[in-house]
């Protein structure tokens, strides 16, 4: 490829049915570069002058590889600037690859930017035309599915006006009203599943809720790492336009948090200082509560190793540890650090997740308002947390973890301890979802 122009291998492209029968997507070798300018001009120049070469290059992805299959929920991650809607609008077709192939089994509907494909001159009605037959339907198909999408973007008589008149809220139901209700085989969606209001965001969900259990293959970019646990079944990222990580969802998702702290190799951490499981154990000799409990082999652990959390564990009222828990008795969750260098207002926190990774509840001494104060080299805390756990029985982990903010107020991990414990919650009552409400009702008759 001519290092001078880069984009001399859009030839290349290929949106055809994938070499495996498996496969929905195959991309291979996916390489996207942008011309960057310093002034306006100097485009115009380049086009009428060959020679006069004035920009620089970006390149936004590169070396990228997938094979996605039917049915799987791709959750991709990535910081801004990662390269994860570069990525899309090329599966799409809108933005063009450099060189590379891309190779597509099935219809797609994205839900990119909500709306592109509008004529803001036309009414609702004819944009749910305009948009279908871009997708490729028949006047009669679309004329099938005209009143559900109707129906789902509710907007009433604002159909029959141009689109131009429209709140931005409007804009947005109609537009995804049209890209869901077009039956894809591939759903793409990039950080615009909650639209408009509450109700239309619930609607939203179920709808996505229905394409997960039809089987479709589903592309998913969010920054919320809830969405993905609760939504996919693999995960990727990307760092500076690369897949750095691809694999179960639970093991991506904690990847992330590191990279987003920049506490993996990947982020920029590298050095002698780095904790690790080997650090923790060199001074657990200390240690004599853990040994009481469930320690999950294959915790995360990480950090700057400023401090140590050495030892943990879940105790009674009478100091005794506990492994399995009623959720209406008090307990106090209890740690011991130890501080490798002097840190002003340490930041304890504990955070309890279910099996499937999902935070459930978790609180620190910065949201509690509690000043830790000045922590110095070689002193070693006790912290304690004490509550009551009213969450539905079942098994749990316990993460915990010991951090600060810096002068400029970026959080710093010291120490992280992800799913360290595990602990089993029972109840004498009876209840519903993952949480006791644990209710005081009363009732009387109304007299006539």
């Amino acid at each position: 490829m001519s290092k001078n122009n880069e984009d001399m291998e859009l030839n290349e492209i290929k949106y055809e049915k994938p070499e495996n029968e498996e496969n929905v997507i195959e991309i291979r070798n996916l390489k996207k570069v942008y011309k960057m300018y310093g002034r306006k001009k100097d485009r115009l120049l380049e086009i009428i002058l060959p020679k006069y070469k004035k920009h620089t290059t970006f390149t936004a992805m590169e070396d990228f590889n997938l094979d996605l299959k039917k049915g799987e929920i791709l959750g991709i991650l990535g910081r801004n600037g990662a390269g994860k809607s570069t990525l899309l609008k090329m599966i799409t077709g809108v933005a063009v690859p450099t060189s590379g192939t891309i190779k597509i089994n099935g219809k797609i509907s994205s839900l990119l930017e909500l709306g592109t494909a509008f004529n803001p001159e036309l009414t609702g009605y004819e944009n749910i035309y305009q948009h279908g037959q871009i997708m490729g339907l028949s006047n009669e198909q679309i004329k099938a599915k005209e009143q559900e999408i109707i129906d789902f973007a509710d907007i009433g008589d604002h159909l029959s006006q141009p689109v131009k008149t429209y709140s931005s809220g409007m804009f947005a139901r109609l537009a995804f009203a049209c890209a869901i209700n077009v039956d894809p085989d591939i759903l793409i969606v990039d950080e615009v599943l909650s639209v408009g209001d509450m109700a239309f965001q619930l609607k939203c969900f179920k709808k996505f809720e229905q394409f997960k259990k039809k089987g479709k293959t589903i592309l998913f970019v969010t920054h919320s790492i809830t969405d993905v646990l609760n939504n996919c079944n693999r995960t990727i990222i990307l760092q500076h336009g690369k897949k750095v990580f691809d694999g179960d969802v639970k093991e991506g998702v904690e990847e992330y948090k590191k990279l987003i702290t920049k506490m993996n190799d990947l982020g920029g951490s590298k050095g002698k200082n780095k904790i690790t499981k080997e650090t923790i154990k060199a001074i657990s000799e200390k240690a004599s509560w853990k040994n009481h409990f469930t320690i999950n082999p294959d915790m995360i652990v990480y950090g700057n190793n400023e401090a140590a959390i050495y030892d943990y564990g879940i105790f009674n009222n009478k100091s005794e540890p506990l492994t399995i828990i009623n959720n209406d008795e008090e307990v106090s969750i209890k740690m011991k650090i130890q501080f490798n260098k002097t840190v002003k207002n340490p930041l304890v926190s504990v955070t309890i997740k279910d099996f499937n990774g999902k935070e459930l509840c978790g609180n620190n001494t910065n949201f509690m308002g509690i000043d830790t104060g000045i922590c110095n080299e070689n002193d070693e805390y006790i912290f304690e947390f004490k509550q009551k756990l009213k969450l539905a029985p079942g098994k749990y982990t316990l993460s915990i973890s010991c951090n600060r903010f810096d002068e400029n107020g970026e959080l710093i991990i010291m120490n992280r301890n992800y799913d360290a414990l595990i602990f089993e919650i029972t109840s004498y009552k009876k209840m519903v979802g993952c949480f006791d409400m644990d209710p005081k009702v009363t009732f009387k008759k109304i007299e006539k």
